[in-house]
């Protein structure tokens, strides 16, 4: 079976990555990336003239998403 169509392996070494990439890894559209960079949610550098996406980054703006969606409960205190 040809694998030619399947998404190609990530690559752990990238400390950057393009904004295609880190769409690509968030399963978002380019735009709805470049959306992301533009509101703050999702952290980016320039380098020289061209728009990166720290490879960390993309899992740490997961993470605030994932806690913002799901705040953990908050803990009752015992009635005295």
């Amino acid at each position: 079976m040809p694998t030619s169509h399947l998404a190609p392996a990530v690559d752990p070494s990238l400390v950057l990555l393009t904004v295609e990439e880190a769409a690509r890894r968030l399963s978002v559209g380019r735009t709805t990336c470049f959306a992301l960079i533009r509101s703050g949610e999702l952290e980016s550098i320039t380098v020289g003239h061209l728009r990166r996406v720290p490879a960390d980054a993309v899992p740490e703006f997961v993470a605030r998403r994932r806690v913002r969606q799901h705040p953990a409960p908050i803990a009752l205190a015992p009635a005295a």
